[in-house]
C-alpha cells in the first residue's frame, strides 16, 4: 500500500467523537476451511458502540457535528420502520441532547419490535407514512416538518436516508484510514472490500477512501434494494456532492464504482430462506451475527461470488460488517431450527 501524496493536506469538516474506534478486523478461518478460496476477514463495524449502531455512527459523527455547527436543536431524518439509521440517529440525538424526529416508511402493527422499539425508547418523535405517500412525498414532508420547527422558533437539521450524502461520505472515507492500519498490522493486502449497499453512502466513502489512502483494493457494494444502475448513479451522486461541498483535490468522477447485483431477492427487507440459512450457519460457525435486510444478503452474495471465482482463488478479502443485529428480531418467524 502506498500513501497518497497529499494525504496529510486534507482538511476534515467538523466531527464528533461518538463511535468506539478502531473496530476489530477478524479472520473467519473456520468458514474458510469449509469453502476455500481467498481468506475472508470481517471489519467489525457492528461494534462501533452507541447500542451497536453499526456503520451509521461513523457517518453521523459528521452529520450531527454539522447540525451542531449550524446551531440546530432538532434533527429530522427518515427511513423504513426498521431503519438502522433512524435508530442510531435517535439514540445519538438522545446522547447529545438534541430532539429527534423520524419520518418512517410503512404502517406499524402490534407492539414495536427491533429498531422501532429502540426509536421509542430513545424518545424520538415518530410519524409513519404509507409506503406510496412516503415514496412520492418524502422531500415535501421533510421540508414541511423543517418549516414547522422554524415556526416554533427552533432550528431543524435534515439528514437524508442513511446519512448518505456529501457529509456522510466522510464516515467511510476516514474508515479507510483505519483499514489501512488494520491491513498493516495483519500484514495483508486485500484486493477486494465488500459491503452491503442500501443508500449508497457507505460504498461512496469506502470507494473514495480506498483510493485516497492507497489501499489498492476494489470496493464492491452488494445492493440490498433497487438495482445496479440505481446504485451506480446514487454513489456517483454522493461523491459528486462530497466533492462540490468541500472542493477536494480528488477526481470523484474517475473513481471505480462497482456493484454486485442479483441478491436483492423479493425486495428490500424481504429475504429468501437461503439468506436465513446463511445467517444461522455463520452465527453457529463464527459467532458472527448478520441480519436479513443488509449484511445477510451481502455476505451471502459475497460467498456465492467467491465460489464462482469473481475474487480469485487466493489472497485476502474484507467484508465490512455494517451492523443491523436489531433487524434480526422482526424476522424471527423465518428461521428454521
Amino acid at each position: 500500500m502506498t500513501n497518497h501524496p497529499a494525504e496529510n493536506s486534507l482538511q476534515l469538516p467538523p466531527r464528533l467523537s461518538l463511535a468506539q474506534l478502531p473496530t476489530p478486523l477478524q479472520a473467519l478461518d473456520r468458514l474458510n476451511q469449509q469453502i476455500g478460496g481467498p481468506r475472508i476477514w470481517v471489519k467489525r463495524d457492528d461494534l462501533t458502540g452507541s447500542v451497536l449502531s453499526g456503520n451509521k455512527v461513523r457517518k453521523l459523527e459528521f452529520s450531527l457535528a454539522q447540525a451542531q455547527a449550524e446551531g440546530c436543536d432538532t434533527v429530522i431524518t427518515c427511513g423504513g420502520l426498521q431503519s438502522n439509521h433512524c435508530r442510531a440517529t435517535a439514540l445519538l440525538c438522545a446522547q447529545l441532547g438534541l430532539k429527534c424526529h423520524l419520518l418512517l416508511r410503512g404502517e406499524p402493527s402490534g407492539h414495536p419490535d427491533g429498531n422501532l422499539l429502540l426509536d421509542h425508547l430513545a424518545g424520538a418523535e415518530i410519524h409513519c407514512y404509507p409506503a406510496r405517500q412516503y415514496q412520492y412525498q418524502l422531500t415535501d414532508l421533510l421540508r414541511q416538518w423543517q418549516q414547522h420547527y422554524q415556526d416554533l422558533g427552533r432550528r431543524a437539521f435534515v439528514i437524508p436516508t442513511g446519512a448518505s450524502d456529501g457529509i456522510g461520505v466522510w464516515g467511510y472515507f476516514e474508515a479507510c484510514r483505519e483499514l489501512k492500519a488494520d491491513f498493516e498490522r495483519a500484514n495483508i493486502s486485500p484486493q477486494h472490500i465488500v459491503c452491503a449497499t442500501g443508500s449508497g453512502g457507505t460504498q461512496a466513502g469506502l470507494t473514495a477512501g480506498a483510493h485516497w489512502y492507497g489501499l489498492n483494493a476494489q470496493v464492491w457494494g452488494v445492493n440490498v434494494c433497487d438495482d445496479e444502475a440505481w446504485f451506480l448513479n446514487k454513489v456517483a451522486a454522493d461523491l459528486a456532492d462530497w466533492h462540490a461541498r468541500y472542493q477536494l483535490p480528488v477526481d470523484a468522477a474517475s473513481l471505480a464504482v462497482k456493484v454486485i447485483d442479483g441478491y436483492v431477492g423479493p425486495g428490500y427487507a424481504i429475504a429468501e430462506q437461503e439468506i436465513y440459512k446463511c445467517i444461522a450457519q455463520v452465527a453457529a460457525l463464527e459467532g458472527l451475527v448478520l441480519d436479513p435486510v443488509y449484511t445477510g444478503k451481502a455476505f451471502f452474495g459475497m460467498l456465492q461470488e467467491l465460489r464462482a471465482g469473481r475474487f480469485g482463488d487466493a489472497g485476502d478479502i474484507v467484508f465490512v460488517h455494517t451492523g443491523g443485529v436489531f433487524g434480526v428480531f422482526p424476522h424471527k418467524q423465518h428461521f428454521e431450527f
